[in-house]
């Protein structure tokens, strides 16, 4: 994974590490990746893609490195063979890697998230004379959520004015994390061309022929680098000094090892300082990151770079195991393998006597034992040319061709019939995927993303794996709201029925698009992240799905909220539904929640109580141990087809189409608390009460509770966005003003301020700086590392973060205004903070709009 960039040059040139890497996988299924500027990358293949020169979807490729030697892929160096790697000899076993190639745009968030929900490591790439950019930051928080190890790449070191060692003390002031640097740059006569890398762990240099194809590396021990860089060797003897005493506060086998010695830093071997780091990046609570750099546009540095993901990135047997969920518990896939959790679960899930009976008959590790696989789905795309390809990582077992796999989430059993290994476009056929393999299952009609799909030895084809597998859930992926919204029409009414296919495959390949339909107009709306987010949505909806539409102006996704309680509102619902006798009653209230207050945990007394899109939906029913006898008349009186937890979905479901609408405006319904709760004396009617009654009455019910407490009166919500805004020291007072008069907006802090943005960053604690190795810059005039940070504290063109919130209204088309107010050096990215009424003069002026009188 990179950390991504937002500007064309530089979301290219960062994406020329794939470049270097072509020399890695020459002769590797032929792929040959190119450059992002002329249009060629293998990643980035979408004809929007190659265009706009950014990443707009994730791809995946793999490869082995060391290369296989039947690949004759390989490095040349002067003193070790062909495909042989640099870092140490444990590397030389061929290890297959899943490179997942993510976008860089905040519009784009949701592709990031995905891919992080199923990576074992990451590799952050910097830009080597921007450091750390707001973006980085978003996307590293992002991956310390899911705990995921990460390395650092300081890439453009050739470039006028890049500064590693600033870029290294931005690493610890602005990602809170203790730099472990092991590579130095290497400028020839220490202010000349960017010409190799002194490499602190092995205590040798490797050097790169200007002009050179990257396949042939100089490598040169210390006593040899005395005699032509004696300033060189010296800073590398320090930064060696400085690694060993960073490794040495945290891991007590490398102090051991380091007094065996003497305490003679140069002395500990290098094996023992790559276990050390190793351990240290694995544990992510220490806060460690290695440090690495190079220039992927002149091919230098790049072997180095994969042999530490090799080294110090953990494979799939290494990270922690994932969580699971089966019915109403929650576990680790591991728990479910070894009896424990499953052994728990059958107690708890309801079933009819007939299920009930079948399972009695079968021991619970019996069970366990024949499921074959499971498995993530974690991105869908449409393939001109090859259908649905279904992108899955597999966590357990073996998927084998032609297997059945069950979709636990749609209750459905589908065939693989081939299995592919992607490179980015280009496939191949595979027999099987193992565990902690990535693979795509092309052909799959139902498959969504976050889907669980499970392999099970004599699944029955309809109705799949016995209880409790066939509710078994891996920890779904986080869909983000949607802020942006516009219509789409056909060109005609013939049209209509293509139209609504190709958004339906344009939101399967991408859940964070959501499809409303307007009651009143009957217009056809689509949501997304972002304005770039929704152009490259209708971009792809007619020139890749080849759809007859238009879209119409982008505008914001408001929501409207109560502002007093209902009265309790009584449904009952008697008439035929699809021709079927259909009987149920509810009763229904609801009041306005707070904003948060949706994420509460369930209240007590009530079975049911989930956050679903900013509002709460509480099933009141009795539990199990307060009601037995209530509880019991309920179940009586139930159909045999029905349980207690159908019964509470369907009502939700009910209860969520009623609140997909608001009474005054044509937004959904945000903090509002629907509470639902049935009689089984006088609302439950046997086999009458389906499904299908159960959800119509709760959405008749709530309907009438919301226009009952709307004509108290309601109010607008607009989004609010955490937004980090990166500019010169120059342009600091001018954004600011900008943000705090113009824009309605509440700055939080400059730089490294204590005041955090929700559901960005974690409260970490600051990294002391001056206990922080940094090399100094070759062009710093020789200045101490005290004197470059108070240089920097002085100087005009320093870069600095603003955080602020402000209302998304304001930030529409701010990217060129803060262009036009920066002199073209400012950058931002925002993400969705909460809703929050919109009140005084930009109430009216906004109520004024949506009425248009």
């Amino acid at each position: 994974m990179k950390m991504p960039k937002r500007r064309r040059r530089e979301r290219g040139t960062l994406g020329l590490l794939l470049i270097s890497m072509r020399i890695q996988l020459e002769g590797e299924q032929l792929i040959i990746l190119l450059d992002v500027d002329d249009g060629s990358t293998v990643t980035d293949f979408l004809p929007a893609e190659r265009a706009r020169g950014v990443t707009i979807q994730s791809a995946a490729i793999t490869f082995y490195w060391p290369p296989r030697p039947e690949n004759h892929g390989g490095v040349e160096t002067k003193t070790q063979k062909a495909g042989t790697p640099l870092l140490s000899p444990s590397t030389q076993e061929h290890h297959m890697i899943n490179l997942i190639d993510t976008p860089g745009h905040a519009d784009f968030t949701f592709e990031v998230v995905r891919s992080l929900r199923i990576l074992d490591g990451a590799v952050c790439i910097l830009d080597g004379v921007a450091g750390v950019e707001a973006q980085t930051e978003k996307v590293w928080y992002q991956a310390a959520k899911h705990n995921i190890p990460k390395i650092i790449y300081i890439n453009k070191l050739d470039r006028d004015g890049a500064a590693f060692g600033r870029t290294v003390q931005e690493i610890a002031s602005r990602l809170y994390t203790w730099p472990a640097v092991c590579q130095i740059p290497w400028f020839e006569g220490g202010k000349g061309r960017f010409c190799g890398i002194g490499d602190v762990i092995s205590l040798r240099a490797y050097r790169w022929p200007d002009g050179g194809d990257g396949k042939t590396i100089e490598t040169i021990n210390l006593d040899n680098l005395q005699k032509l860089e004696p300033t060189f060797v010296a800073e590398m003897r320090r930064a060696r000094i400085a690694l060993v005493e960073l490794l040495s506060s945290y891991d007590d086998a490398l102090v051991e090892k380091f007094l065996e010695v003497h305490e003679k830093h140069h002395d500990v071997p290098s094996e023992t300082i790559l276990a050390s780091l190793r351990r240290c990046v694995l544990n992510q609570d220490l806060k460690i990151v290695p440090i690495f750099g190079g220039a992927s546009f002149r091919n230098i540095g790049v072997q180095p770079l994969l042999d530490a993901i090799v080294q110090f990135l953990p494979n799939p047997s290494e990270v922690p195991n994932p969580e699971v969920s089966v019915g109403r518990s929650e576990g680790t896939l591991a728990q479910l393998l070894s009896g424990e959790f499953s052994s728990k679960e059958i107690q708890k899930v309801r079933m009819n006597k007939e299920t009930a009976k079948g399972l009695k008959e079968r021991r619970p590790m019996a069970v366990i034992s024949n499921l074959e696989a499971c498995a993530l789905a974690f991105k869908v795309v449409h393939d001109s040319r090859r259908g649905v390809l279904v992108y899955v990582r597999v966590y357990s077992g073996s998927i084998q061709r032609g297997a059945s796999l069950y979709n636990t989430n749609l209750q459905v059993t589908e065939q693989a019939q081939r299995l592919l290994r992607m490179y980015a476009q280009d496939t191949v056929d595979i027999p099987s995927l193992s565990a902690g393999q990535i693979g795509v299952i092309p052909g799959l009609k139902h498959a969504r993303t976050g889907d669980t799909l499970i392999s099970y030895i004599g699944a029955n084809p309809k109705t799949g794996p016995p209880p409790p597998l066939n509710d078994l859930q891996l920890r779904p992926i986080e869909v983000p709201p949607a802020v942006f919204f516009s219509n789409i029409e056909s060109h005609s009414l013939g049209e209509e029925k293509a139209v609504k296919h190709a958004l339906a495959l344009l939101l399967r390949e991408d859940p964070s698009l959501q499809l409303s339909v307007d009651e009143e107009s009957g217009q056809t709306l689509l949501s997304g992240m972002g304005e770039f987010h929704l152009e490259i949505a209708a971009d792809r909806l007619t020139k890749d799905l080849k759809a007859k539409a238009s879209m119409g102006k982008i505008e914001i996704a408001y929501r409207e909220t109560l502002l007093f309680p209902s009265e309790p509102q009584k449904g009952l619902v008697d008439r035929d539904i699809a021709g079927k006798k259909a009987k149920a009653g509810c009763t229904t209230t609801v009041r306005p929640l707070d904003e948060g207050q949706a994420d509460d945990a369930a209240l007590e007394g009530f079975t049911s109580a989930s956050p679903e899109g900013g509002n709460r939906i509480t099933i009141a029913m009795p539990t199990p141990g307060e009601s037995s006898s209530t509880l019991a008349g309920l179940t009586k009186k139930l159909s045999s087809q029905l349980t207690l937890d159908m019964l509470q979905l369907a009502l939700k479901n009910g209860a969520l189409a009623a609140l997909a609408r608001g009474a005054h405006y044509p937004f959904p319904f945000h903090n509002v608390d629907v509470s639902i709760s049935i009689d089984p004396a006088s609302q439950i009617f046997g086999s009458d009460t389906s499904l299908a009654a159960l959800s119509t009455v709760a959405r008749e019910a709530t309907t009438a509770a919301l226009k009952q407490a709307a004509q108290r009166g309601t109010a607008i919500l607009e989004p609010v966005m955490n937004v980090n805004v990166s500019t010169d020291e120059a342009s600091l007072g001018a954004v600011v003003k900008d943000l705090n008069s113009e824009r309605g907006g509440h700055v939080l802090s400059l730089d490294d301020a204590d005041v955090t943005t929700s559901g960005i960053r974690e409260e970490l604690p600051a990294i002391d700086l001056r206990k922080v190795y940094a090399p100094r810059d070759p062009f710093d005039g020789g200045v101490t590392f005290a004197d470059q940070e108070q240089a920097m504290t002085n100087n005009s063109s320093r870069q600095r973060t603003i955080k602020a919130r402000v209302p998304l209204r304001e930030m529409m088309g701010y990217l060129k205004h803060l262009r036009s107010i920066t002199g073209g050096r400012g950058s931002f990215v925002m993400s969705a903070d909460r809703f929050e009424r919109v009140v005084g003069s930009r109430e009216k002026v906004l109520q004024k709009e949506l009425r248009g009188y």
